[in-house]
């Protein structure tokens, strides 16, 4: 399964039924799972451990050091999930000191050319479309969505079941179950047709709804609608979810859509 053209370092850790094509570079400290692919002209580099029935294809560059100038040659990690496919040309950094790997988890879908800088996190059942480009210390939570062309901001945090429009500029914190969308980056209501496809009931979608309609719509700012949904609205796991997220967002969250913005719709 081992194409004799392709370089594999001694000390790289290979599971069984590993199938890897030519002109394919393993470095040591590198740990693959069983039943993953690896196509041609992929580096796989110190530090990368790589789930089961996983899919890389041709150009990848997984676990090179950090594009960090305060990177001083650290031991971290890239740790993919299992059934996580990788396309052509994508490029995942190892992480830094501060969380000491680059994360990506199972069942996730990275498209061509898209870039994940040193420390990421990405959660489960994710979907980065082509050339998505981000930066450091950037979250996303299982689930996600973000269309193609995007930039996403160091230390942004992107909540689970969202949705990003494509060519999107991301540098505040996008909250869960919404659609992100428009130039600047805004609110566009619940992301009902993703929450629909995942089996979330009507009443979850409207209870959702009205979470946000409080957050966007009632004229409060952030603390007092937090406060009114934390009084009024019945203890869920979307409204803790929500709730939650919102208080810990380190760069705030995005704002409602207004007219007069810079829109290019």
């Amino acid at each position: 399964m081992i194409h004799p053209h392709t370089y594999i370092h001694p000390n790289a850790k290979l599971a069984q039924n590993v199938k890897i094509d030519p002109f394919t570079v393993i470095h040591q400290d590198v740990e693959i799972g069983e039943g993953t692919w690896i196509g041609s002209n992929v580096t796989i580099m110190e530090g990368a451990r790589i789930g089961r029935n996983c899919r890389i294809f041709p150009g990848a560059v997984i676990a090179a050091i950090p594009q960090d100038l305060k990177f001083a040659g650290e031991r971290t990690y890239v740790e993919i999930g299992d059934n996580t496919t990788i396309r052509e040309f994508v490029t995942i950094n190892r992480g830094t000191m501060d969380r000491g790997k680059t994360k990506v988890g199972d069942n996730c879908l990275i498209m061509a050319y898209s870039h994940l800088a040193h420390d990421c996190v990405v959660g489960n059942n994710c979907v980065l479309s082509n050339s998505i480009q981000m930066a450091g210390h950037v979250v996303v939570g299982d689930w996600a969505i973000i269309g193609g062309v995007s930039a996403v901001h160091q230390f942004v945090h992107i909540g689970s079941h969202a949705f990003i429009a494509g060519g999107s500029l991301v540098s505040k914190d996008v909250p869960p179950f919404i659609k992100a969308v428009r130039n600047p980056l805004s609110f566009g209501g619940v992301n009902s047709v993703g929450l629909k496809r995942r089996g979330f009931t009507l009443q979850q979608i409207n209870h959702i709804g009205d979470i946000y309609r409080i957050i966007y719509s009632k004229g409060m700012n952030t603390s007092q609608a937090l406060e009114y949904i934390e009084e009024e609205l019945p203890a869920t796991d979307e409204r803790d979810d929500i709730v939650t997220f919102i208080r810990e967002s380190g760069r705030g969250i995005i704002k409602r859509y207004t007219k007069g913005a810079n829109d290019e719709d």
